[in-house]
């Protein structure tokens, strides 16, 4: 990010001072021969110089400094857009946070998937932090542990945040689509009048459901659903009533759904699990964990997507996964394929003003379907139209 342009100042000499290893301010400012009275008059300051006391190696602060080692400013960038700035004035100083205004722009990315979502997406363009936005969007309705498949496609409208013309991150998603397996997902950004802000489908319906689709991120389904499946351990046909996420020991498994965790501890074969009610009809089980998470214990109400302990090999297990089970009044249901009940929709007052606003965005998702179908087609089938 580019300095500020100092202002005409008093003699003396500005110089940049680079945070080292194992650095604090006292340290810089001694190296620099500040006084400790200096310093203690600027750590006086309060909450309007915090940020000094979370200097990081390869910060850098510019000092402007008399010929009498005193202070006359200090500049400090401590985050992509604000910039704090101490100014001596007399035998005090004066602090000013300067808050800068980065450009939004749009941009936008597609990909057909031969390999990897991650994959696919670094070579679209796109950063993890886009890639991960992405996945939970449409991961109450998408398995990106299992449902991805070669062919599968994305498109993606984003925000790019720039500062004197340099790139500083990415944004926000716009609007996106997801074709998998043949269905297409579309997703839109609304803030509706009373300020919520959440990502709907063309027709209003909350890409939220009340349920996530898997426990665990971007892993490998090694067991699923069957009823006459051998157990690998017993070596005998079991009723697999879950499915198995092959994941390295400690990934967090997260809360499915919002509810009450009924049970934790050991339960025979199942090893360290968790049981979820939520409410009268749903429950969720999550077995051969390596360990709970702190404040999910047995009695406590949970949140979706609150990590509830972490991938182990405990119990009947051959080697680190987790057990997912998914139960509609008692019966287990095939987690990968059960139907999960919808969150609220979008409400009607609202409506007219989504509709409004997402037209364009569903036109330039068209398009880009348009060309991204195109440019992927085997020759002579540039014509057929997109699914």
């Amino acid at each position: 990010v580019s300095k500020i342009a100092p202002s005409p100042e008093p003699a003396g000499r500005w110089l940049t001072a680079t945070v080292k290893p194992g650095d604090n301010l006292s340290l810089i400012f001694k190296r620099h021969r500040l006084s400790a009275r200096q310093l203690q008059d600027i750590l006086a300051l309060g909450d309007d110089v915090k940020a000094l006391t979370r200097i990081y190696p390869g910060d850098e602060l510019s000092l402007h400094i008399d010929e009498d080692h005193r202070l006359r400013k200090l500049v400090y960038d401590f985050s992509d857009v604000k910039t704090l700035e101490i100014t001596r004035s007399g035998e005090t100083f004066v602090p000013r946070i300067i808050e800068h205004q980065p450009d939004v722009r749009r941009a936008h990315a597609s990909g057909v998937i031969n390999d990897s979502l991650f994959l696919t997406a670094q070579r679209a363009g796109l950063s993890d932090n886009i890639t991960m936005e992405l996945a939970a969007i449409f991961g109450w309705d998408i398995d990106f542990s299992l449902d991805i498949r070669e062919g599968d496609r994305f498109t993606v409208i984003y925000e790019e945040l720039f500062l004197h013309g340099e790139k500083l991150k990415d944004g926000r998603i716009l609007a996106a689509e997801f074709v998998n397996r043949g269905k297409t997902y579309r997703a839109i950004r609304y803030t509706d009048a009373s300020g919520r802000t959440d990502y709907y489908s063309p027709d209003g319906k909350s890409m939220r459901k009340e349920f996530l689709r898997s426990p665990v991120d971007f892993t490998r389904v090694s067991s699923r659903f069957n009823l006459r499946r051998k157990h690998p351990v017993l070596n005998k046909i079991r009723a697999h009533k879950g499915v198995d996420y092959a994941a390295p020991r400690g990934t967090p498994v997260r809360a499915t759904g919002d509810g009450k965790i009924a049970f934790r501890g050991r339960k025979g074969g199942y090893g360290k699990a968790v049981i979820i009610e939520h409410g009268s009809r749903y429950s969720t089980l999550y077995a051969h964990m390596n360990n709970f998470a702190r404040g999910a214990g047995s009695g406590k109400r949970v949140r979706q997507g609150q990590i509830i302990g972490y991938v182990g090999s405990t119990g009947l297990a051959t080697g680190p996964h987790l057990h997912y089970e998914f139960r509609v009044n008692g019966v287990h249901r095939n987690p990968l394929t059960v139907k999960l009940p919808d969150a609220s929709p979008l409400p009607r007052a609202y409506m007219s003003d989504f509709s409004a606003k997402a037209a364009p965005f569903l036109a330039q998702l068209d398009l880009l379907k348009r060309a991204t179908v195109a440019l992927n087609a085997p020759p002579g089938e540039e014509g057929q139209r997109a699914p």
